[in-house]
């Protein structure tokens, strides 16, 4: 049997709860399948560690969690610390420090979730993003020049390496030869005249290797309409750090809304460990009620399976949310039901012994 050892960061607001029914659920379908199990190691990190602390994380976190196969993370973020503080120390320290240069985001409308479209089917909304997850705009590049006086004046440099942009391409051209599916680049290189001019030559310099994928190549305003109008005309998708977060955010009201949003942050060389977590966020509002919808978070406990090779067991784990939509009995009250975080966990390990 397999051993994978797993640093989980439960975080803020909801993180914890939401962590507790991803754990539940990943120790449920190990148990239930016996081919693997997970070594879970618990840290106390975030913005209450920071108000104690006054830091996110230990001084030798980055090196504590190399030790690791994986990190599952519930949520940065809580009232009293400024964003930039919680997502730079953290969330994009562990990023970077790992090389997880690989952003996935599956934008995938399950049988039984909600969809805004009227006409939004499975079949029409099915693409997966893949976002550049190291550089780019939120490279942390730039300076603040004559602060607090009349003449002041911010620089946000967007650092776009050939590196790093050929190697997500690549990546996204390799993930659409072994699905058989077509590749969508998004840029803007019409008003962005260096950065995304680059990014669109790289697109065509890497495209020439894999003659038989279909390519499309769209400007991010345009994509964004498209994605309400026609989705199903993106399969995967490629695109930029900040355009890659602010559209997959579109598809997450496509597919059924923050709660059902699951992300994860890959090294593809394995050299660091990988991070997986639900999107959606600590939500401080509706923290310590017992209504977070933990989807996402056993979403993205599927993806951490699939990054594993137990293509099989991410399947089911999907397979189990769709059931659990369908049912429409046993949903939180982001999805219209009166259901705590507690019991959707509970009735997806129960879907899972069915399934095996």
């Amino acid at each position: 049997m397999e051993t994978l050892k797993v640093a989980v960061i439960p975080g803020d607001g909801i993180g914890p709860e939401v962590i507790t029914e991803g754990i539940k659920v990943l120790e449920k379908a190990t148990q239930l399948d016996g081919r693997i199990q997970f070594e879970f190691t618990h840290f106390p990190w975030g913005c209450e560690y920071y108000l104690e602390h006054g830091r996110m994380m230990d001084e030798d976190g980055i090196d504590r969690l190399k030790e690791f196969d994986a990190i599952y993370l519930g949520a940065v973020g809580y009232p009293g610390v400024p964003d930039h503080i919680s997502l730079w120390d953290l969330l994009l320290r562990i990023r970077k420090s790992f090389d997880q240069y690989v952003n996935i985001r599956p934008i995938q409308l399950l049988n039984g979730a909600p969809c805004p479209l009227k006409n939004g089917s499975k079949e029409k909304i099915d693409m997966l993003f893949i976002r550049e997850n190291s550089e780019g705009e939120y490279s942390g590049a730039g300076d603040w020049l004559f602060k607090g006086k009349p003449e002041e004046v911010v620089l946000q440099t967007g650092v776009f390496s050939r590196k790093g942009t050929e190697r997500i391409i690549r990546y996204a051209f390799e993930t659409a030869k072994e699905a058989g599916k077509t590749v969508t680049s998004i840029s803007k290189a019409n008003a962005l005249n260096y950065s995304m001019v680059f990014w669109d030559e790289v697109f065509e310099e890497v495209s020439q290797e894999y003659p038989e994928i279909q390519t499309y190549s769209y400007l991010v305003d345009a994509a964004a309409m498209h994605m309400i109008t026609d989705p199903e005309r993106f399969e995967v998708v490629v695109t930029s750090n900040l355009f890659g977060d602010i559209l997959t955010d579109v598809g997450a009201a496509l597919a059924g809304g923050m709660g059902l949003a699951a992300g994860a942050n890959i090294n593809p060389e394995r050299k660091y460990p990988s991070m997986f977590e639900p999107v959606h966020g600590s939500a401080p509002d509706i923290a310590g009620k017992g209504v977070a919808n933990p989807l996402a978070t056993v979403w993205s406990a599927s993806q951490m399976f699939d990054f594993f090779g137990y293509n099989d067991l991410g399947e089911k784990l999907l397979k189990a949310i769709e059931i659990l939509l369908e049912e429409n009995k046993v949903l939180t009250p982001d999805l219209g039901g009166s259901a705590s975080t507690s019991e959707v966990g509970d009735r997806i390990s129960d879907i899972l012994n069915d399934l095996f």
